[in-house]
């Protein structure tokens, strides 16, 4: 008996570390940058800041010479702005939108700016030590991430709006709905994050097997294709994410 109870013992060991080793296994190769004792994707920060640099630079030269009646590259800036306010105006509402302005825009070009690098930028021809250059949004850290920040920003828009009142929400219309309305609170970055990385991640992987396939004509229109599905990505998280600022706003229903 202590024989085959060791021996049993032995094989749970072996069964648990096996599964231990397994569920470590990543897909893919990633390049790390060892930060003290976290490892960072180093791939995914360098689009970004490329990412950022060219969204910076786009708007550094679209407003260093601003006139009274705008012509040319300010009249695509102003119509660019004017786009992004109505994004925050039609969700948050006219008399609280515009502090929120500056978020939605920014997460919205972010994730443009994101998605067509993915689409348009042949990435794969820069070589890294490990893994490949890919947009950030493929990344599904970067877009919990983005789900995160609105999450923050609409609790914060709730309780500095309603402040402790805002958590009168979560027991109406009637009390019974409370684990509901708590778990939608959990279910809104997720849904929010999971979409944009799926996306993505789908677009990017239906040109690549395209290329492989037939590398002239084919992957043109796709990539065509998802350029303006990467556009519909960037709206609807920025649209959601203004419309969830302005559901925790709003508070029992009737703006202030």
């Amino acid at each position: 008996m202590v024989y085959n109870s060791y021996y049993e013992g032995t094989n749970h060991t072996t069964e648990l570390l096996s599964f231990l080793s397994l569920s470590s296994v990543e897909v893919g190769q990633h390049l790390y940058w060892q930060v003290g004792t976290y490892r960072l994707h180093g791939q995914v920060f360098i689009v970004s800041w490329i990412v950022m640099l060219v969204l910076i630079s786009i708007a550094f030269l679209g407003t260093r010479n601003l006139a009274r009646i705008p012509e040319n590259y300010q009249n695509f800036m102003e119509y660019i702005l004017e786009f992004l306010q109505d994004i925050a105006k039609n969700q948050i509402g006219e008399h609280d939108y515009r502090p929120w302005v500056p978020y939605i825009s920014t997460i919205f070009l972010f994730i443009l700016g994101s998605n067509w690098a993915g689409a348009l930028v042949p990435w794969k021809l820069i070589q890294l030590p490990e893994g490949e250059l890919a947009a950030p949004t493929n990344d599904i850290n970067t877009t919990v991430a983005l789900a995160l920040m609105t999450s923050f920003s609409y609790f914060y828009a709730g309780l500095r709006k309603n402040g402790l009142g805002y958590f009168a929400r979560y027991i109406e219309p009637t009390p019974v709905l409370l684990p509901i309305n708590i778990l939608e609170d959990f279910t809104k970055p997720l849904s929010l994050s999971f979409r944009l990385f799926g996306n993505v991640l789908a677009d990017e992987l239906v040109v690549s097997v395209f290329t492989l396939l037939v590398p002239i004509l084919i992957p043109l229109p796709v990539m065509i294709l998802g350029l303006f599905a990467s556009s519909i990505q960037a709206l609807i998280f920025s649209t959601l994410s203004a419309a969830y600022i302005g559901e925790a706003i709003e508070g029992h229903g009737e703006h202030e």
